[in-house]
C-alpha cells in the first residue's frame, strides 16, 4: 500500500503578528498538514515564526524548510530545536540542507566553502544534534527531513533522515544567487532511485518529499507554460509539462499528476509555496486521507 499524503505550505512573507497567524489558520482551514518556514535572508526568522504558527493552529504539525546548516553552529541549534519542540507541544519537524545561496553567506559575513565543505558541514551538524538531543527526558525523536540532490547528500538522507527531500532542481554553475534548473522526470527518476540504493539496508524506509515549485491553475496547460518555456529552451512542451516540479491544469488534473507522482517516484508528501497556498487547497481536500 502507498504511504498517505500529507500536504505542507512555505510560508515565505514576514508578515504582523495578527496576519501571520491569520495565515496560519488559512493553511489550517485549506487542510495543509505541515506549515514550514525556509531559511532566508528577508524572509521570517524560522524558529519563532513557527511558534507562532503553532500558537494560532491545533492541528499541522510545523517545520524548518530546510535550515541553511552554514548559518548554524550545532550547539546552538540543539537548543533552538529543543525549545521549539517543547514549545510547539512536539509538533516540530527538523528540515536541514547545506544552504545554495552564496550571496546571503556573503551579506550575512559567513564562509559559503565549497560543495564538499558544505555537505561535510551539513553531516556534522546531523550527528552533533543526533548527540545533543538524546536524551532520558526526550522519549521521542525531532523527525529529521535532509533536503538532497546529490550522491553524497542523498547518502547522508538515507543513513540519517525520516524524511527525504527532492527539489527536483539542481544549482546552476556558477550562480551566487541560488538560480536552480529542473530536473526532467528522467533524471528524477534516475535520483530517487539512487537514494532507494543507498537506503536499502534501512529499518524503515523513509517519507519521499517533493518541493513543488509551481502550481498553475488552468484549462488550457500547453499555453500556461508558454512563459516557462522561454527559460527552458532546450526542453519540449512535452518534457516541460512533464516536469515534477510543475502541477498544471484543472484540479481533476492536477489531482491526477500528483496520483501518477506517488506511483512513479514514492512522493506521498508534498510542499508546496505560499503564493500557490490557496490554488492548491482545492487538490488537499481531494486527496485527503488517500
Amino acid at each position: 500500500m502507498p504511504r498517505p499524503f500529507r500536504f505542507g505550505v512555505s510560508l515565505m512573507n514576514p508578515a504582523p503578528a495578527d496576519k501571520w497567524r491569520e495565515k496560519c489558520r488559512r493553511a489550517e482551514q485549506l487542510g495543509y498538514d505541515v506549515i514550514l518556514v525556509p531559511d532566508h535572508l528577508g524572509m521570517p526568522a524560522p524558529f519563532p515564526a513557527l511558534v507562532a504558527a503553532a500558537e494560532a493552529t491545533s492541528r499541522p504539525r510545523v517545520g524548518t524548510f530546510v535550515l541553511n546548516a552554514g548559518f548554524w553552529n550545532p550547539t546552538l541549534l540543539a537548543r533552538e530545536v529543543a525549545t521549539t519542540d517543547a514549545l510547539t507541544g512536539g509538533r516540530l519537524e527538523l528540515g536541514l540542507g547545506t544552504g545554495y545561496v552564496q550571496s546571503e553567506h556573503d551579506t550575512a559575513g559567513l564562509p559559503f566553502g565549497s560543495a564538499r565543505e558544505r555537505v561535510d558541514h551539513l553531516r556534522c551538524t546531523v550527528e552533533e544534534l543526533d548527540r545533543l538531543l538524546r536524551s532520558a527526558e526526550r522519549p521521542t525523536r525531532v523527525p529529521l527531513l535532509i533536503g538532497a540532490n546529490g550522491d553524497r547528500l542523498l547518502r547522508l538522507a538515507a543513513e540519517h533522515a525520516d524524511i527525504a527531500g527532492f527539489t527536483g532542481a539542481r544549482s546552476v554553475p556558477g550562480s551566487t544567487t541560488g538560480s536552480l534548473a529542473p530536473l526532467t522526470a528522467e533524471e528524477l527518476d534516475e535520483r530517487v532511485a539512487a537514494y532507494r540504493r543507498l537506503a536499502a539496508g534501512r529499518a524503515e524506509p523513509a517519507e519521499l518529499n517533493l518541493l513543488v515549485q509551481l502550481v498553475v491553475p488552468t484549462d488550457d496547460r500547453v499555453a500556461a507554460v508558454g512563459e516557462l518555456l522561454a527559460r527552458v529552451p532546450h526542453l519540449t512542451v512535452e518534457q516541460v509539462l512533464d516536469l515534477p516540479i510543475l502541477l498544471v491544469g484543472t484540479p481533476e488534473q492536477i489531482v491526477a499528476q500528483v496520483l501518477a507522482q506517488r506511483e512513479r517516484y514514492g512522493f506521498s508528501y508534498l510542499t508546496v509555496l505560499e503564493p500557490y497556498m490557496e490554488a492548491f487547497g482545492a487538490v488537499v481536500q481531494a486527496l485527503r486521507g488517500q
